[in-house]
């Protein structure tokens, strides 16, 4: 069976986060019909794998069997040197269950200081997966941006950590970029692009 999505089709979006759905239809280039998993009532699954590729799988698969459509993924986050890679697959969790990304923005800047490090290197990381439901097939890829962090955050554009990260070769944070400047070059744009390859027609 050669896996392809068609042009049109229904695809959920494993995600409760109108922001990223929004992101995620945009970077599929309007082609498909996405639906948020969120809008569709369906509950979250437990995060419970160790990688951003397990999340976006788990999450992906979960989607499927519920909707019993082609669902779509992502788990990403943001890593910092400094912290031996910290938040990564916590990015999310560091926010609570408020999603407050100042409070984690804060608290990234806290957890540096306190190791005396002068490194502020870091980079976001997003793992992308398809998966067909009943337990079909599922492609998985993975993008990856490098950058350097700043405080305080700049910036109200983009979501999550977008403020305070600024990447390689620039000296706008994503949080300060235009939407379409930083969809162009994001980690999700790196992974987007591997997914095309793979299911684009």
């Amino acid at each position: 069976m050669t896996l392809k999505l068609i042009n049109g089709q229904k695809i959920v979006a494993a995600t409760h986060n109108p922001g990223k759905a929004k992101e995620l239809a945009a970077l599929l280039d309007g082609r498909f019909e996405v639906l948020a998993a969120g809008a569709l009532g369906l509950p979250e699954p437990d995060e419970t794998e160790t990688t951003f590729e397990g999340n976006a799988l788990l999450k992906a698969r979960h989607a499927a069997d519920l909707s019993g459509e082609v669902s779509l993924a992502d788990d990403s986050g943001m890593s910092v040197t400094a912290l031996d890679g910290a938040p990564g697959i916590y990015s999310a969790r560091w926010a609570g269950p408020a999603k407050d990304f100042a409070m984690a923005m804060d608290k990234v800047a806290e957890r540096i200081e306190e190791t005396g490090s002068e490194d502020r290197s870091a980079w976001f990381t997003c793992a992308l997966a398809v998966a067909w439901p009943n337990g079909g097939p599922a492609v998985v890829v993975q993008g990856e941006v490098h950058g350097t962090l700043v405080f305080p955050a700049r910036g109200d554009k983009g979501f999550g950590y977008d403020p305070i990260f600024v990447p390689g070769g620039h000296d706008q944070s994503f949080g300060e970029m235009e939407p379409a400047q930083k969809d162009a070059m994001s980690h999700r744009a790196v992974a987007f692009e591997k997914l095309k390859a793979a299911l684009f027609e």
